[in-house]
């Protein structure tokens, strides 16, 4: 199972070191001592941890029915119009979402910058990398 450092864990949770301290310190995240004696958090706690630190963190707004499960709700930062087609960047919490629409959905909806938006995914084409790490 692999495991991580406060910095390690910090970086993919996108707080500080001293944010994973408190958090370890204050019972809300387990963290064990490696071989070495130093803090470390295994894997699976530190997936649970994110997961459940994520629910309810960018929440869609309304409720809308859909079989969509990937929905990032967060705020248009651009839109690039062409004759035919646009593209809209949306900004969700620390992920950027980019997508080329038709321009006429972007006129219908009234897309612009600095408004809330929610971007769907559903894709069969969704790559998965890991690092390369011992």
């Amino acid at each position: 199972m692999p495991s991580y450092s406060i910095g390690q864990a910090a970086r993919l949770l996108g707080v500080s070191s001293e944010t994973v301290r408190r958090w370890a310190d204050g019972g809300q995240l387990r963290m064990d001592r490696d071989g070495a004696g130093n803090r470390a958090i295994d894997g699976v706690s530190l997936a649970a941890f994110a997961k459940e630190r994520a629910a309810g963190a960018h929440p869609v707004p309304g409720e809308v029915r859909t079989s969509v499960r990937n929905a990032f709700a967060g705020i248009v930062t651009a839109v690039t119009l062409d004759d035919v087609l646009a593209q809209v960047e949306i900004q969700s919490g620390p992920h950027r979402v980019v997508s080329v629409v038709s321009r006429e959905a972007v006129e219908e909806l009234g897309i612009e910058v600095g408004m809330e938006a929610t971007a769907r995914v559903k894709s069969t084409h969704v790559h998965v990398d890991r690092p390369d790490r011992p």
